[in-house]
């Protein structure tokens, strides 16, 4: 592991996986996330979302931020922290989460992973370990950052399980969506879990630095003959918004780093109230959201889109009736898969529901240099546009 006060002289580390990933990537197209280079693709885009849909994908997802939680009051602590009940999260599973400040605005969602009695691993998009410090007082709880310690890639697509199945792993074939197994593997261990970020058949693996490139190596050939595939960031995120899955700092700003108050959102906002577990006790935000649940005072919906046309709508302005602005679209997709055109976007209320019927979405399209403004209709529609019968099929499918 390198010298953390030395990070000043290379602003962007590299992961684990970076001599296969560099040496895959054609285009050089790199992106930095949370302190790492990352690839943005490889080669084609276009192919690397196809691979995804119809055969397989893999994808570094090293530079994900993972808080190693343990401790006597581990338990209590993320109890205290997030939404959910924790309780109810037994060893060997894995849930979606997610956490506010006091005022019960998000500060982040993730994953929460359940490793062992008293061991959690979370894992989230942004950094957090000054405020996660803090709200650990009081607790006989440990918290580290062993994101540089944990390499992790993600195995997306319905070949997925077929190729762990080929690569010696057949056993994951017990894992139901949101749990994990153990593995040896190089002489380690290998954590597999039933997880991801695509609304298909995936499952994330997780071990140590030192084995990464073993791992990479092996997936890659015994996945050859299922068209497997390094995938990068833009092929992922196309099928993250498919999903209808919300990102921190895209389809919300943190509540640690919003500098306009309008901009804040509460989890009734996201349209996440349903992991709201008001009955487990005290925990951050609590006070505040109950007041919005019984006022019914919540100012926005995350909701998804589908617009007419083809033009994509990135950032674009949702009008009612083309005049009175209503809301603003958060990603955007012409979906090669569903064949729509569709979008997460921001509604105030109540043009999510009972007033959705005359919306129009301002974009503007560059056509040779010159932009073309658009007025075009949209409907509400529910936010996961794509959700295959195979992502939740107990036994995974052999495709």
């Amino acid at each position: 592991m390198k010298d953390s006060k030395l990070h000043f002289r290379t602003p962007l580390i590299t992961t684990p996986f970076h001599a296969r990933t560099s040496a895959a990537n054609k285009l050089n197209a790199w992106a930095p996330w949370a302190g790492y280079t990352t690839a943005l693709s490889y080669s084609d885009e276009t192919m690397e979302y196809t691979a995804l849909r119809n055969q397989a994908g893999l994808y570094d997802l090293s530079p994900m931020v993972k808080y190693a939680i343990t401790g006597p009051d581990a338990l209590r602590f993320l109890n205290r922290l997030t939404l959910r009940d924790v309780s109810k999260l037994q060893p060997g599973n894995v849930h979606y989460t997610a956490w506010c400040d006091d005022a019960g605005k998000l500060i982040d969602d993730g994953t929460l992973f359940h490793l062992a009695p008293g061991r959690y691993r979370l894992c989230c998009q942004e950094r957090h370990l000054p405020w996660l410090l803090d709200s650990a007082i009081g607790f006989d709880v440990s918290i580290e950052d062993e994101s540089e310690k944990v390499a992790a890639l993600s195995l997306q697509g319905p070949c997925s399980f077929a190729i762990l199945a080929r690569a010696g792993l057949e056993a994951a074939q017990g894992l139901k969506p949101f749990q994990l197994m153990d593995f040896a593997f190089d002489g380690g261990m290998l954590t597999i879990s039933r997880t991801g970020f695509t609304a298909d058949l995936g499952y994330e693996l997780w071990t140590t630095p030192q084995a990464a490139l073993s791992l990479w190596d092996h997936l890659m050939v015994k996945g050859a003959d299922h068209g497997l595939r390094p995938i990068g960031t833009t092929a992922l995120n196309m099928t993250r918004i498919e999903a209808g899955f919300m990102i921190a700092n895209m389809d919300f700003v943190s509540a640690t780093t919003a500098l306009r108050p309008d901009r804040l959102r509460s989890p009734f906002d996201m349209g996440l109230e349903w992991m709201i577990d008001f009955n487990k006790g005290h925990f951050n935000g609590r006070a505040a959201l109950k007041r919005e649940k019984e006022s019914g005072s919540t100012k926005w919906a995350f909701v998804g889109l589908d617009i007419e046309g083809n033009v994509e709508a990135e950032h674009a302005l949702i009008y009612d009736n083309r005049k009175t602005e209503v809301g603003h679209i958060t990603a955007s997709l012409w979906s090669p898969t569903v064949k729509r055109n569709i979008a997460l976007a921001m509604l105030r209320r109540p043009y999510h529901a009972e007033r959705s019927g005359n919306l129009w979405v301002e974009i503007y399209a560059l056509r040779e240099l010159e932009y073309h403004k658009l007025m075009v209709k949209a409907q509400v529609v529910p936010r996961q546009f794509f959700n295959p019968p195979r992502r939740r099929a107990n036994p995974p499918g052999l495709y």
